[in-house]
């Protein structure tokens, strides 16, 4: 189930949000910054660039260390692909526990090409970069 109680609130500026959902961890600050950066042209379809993909991992209850393992272990490093399962979620196609349980087993339980056939099938904007 999304988390009902995000962490970012209409009150945070950038900083302030990454510092939410870091929660300490230097891994997820980093990923958190190139997703501000990065995610908006990736996802041309969200309104809100990188944001969105931000407030994404709110509403999924993903914070701290398990930002890093979803970038490094489930995506294998790769920020599209953490956009597009992220984006995944949003739509439907993967649901916060399956979303959850590969997280904490090495990306178990999911199939990240299909998400991304699926993700870039529902969204023509969605751009796969040649070089991540």
């Amino acid at each position: 189930m999304a988390n009902t109680n995000t962490r970012i609130t209409l009150e945070d500026n950038a900083m302030s949000a990454i510092m939410k959902l870091a929660d300490g961890n230097p891994g997820a600050a980093t990923v958190c910054i190139r997703l501000l950066k990065e995610a908006g042209d990736i996802d041309t379809n969200s309104f809100v660039g990188g944001l969105g993909t931000l407030l994404s991992l709110d509403t999924e209850n993903v914070y701290g260390s398990e930002i890093w393992m979803l970038y490094k272990d489930v995506c294998k490093e790769s920020l599209w692909k953490t956009v597009a399962v992220l984006r995944s979620c949003q739509i439907g196609f993967l649901s916060n526990a399956a979303l959850h349980h590969a997280i904490n087993n090495y990306g178990d339980g999911i199939d990240i090409d299909e998400l991304v056939k699926q993700v870039t099938g529902q969204l023509s904007g969605f751009k796969i970069p040649n070089d991540d």
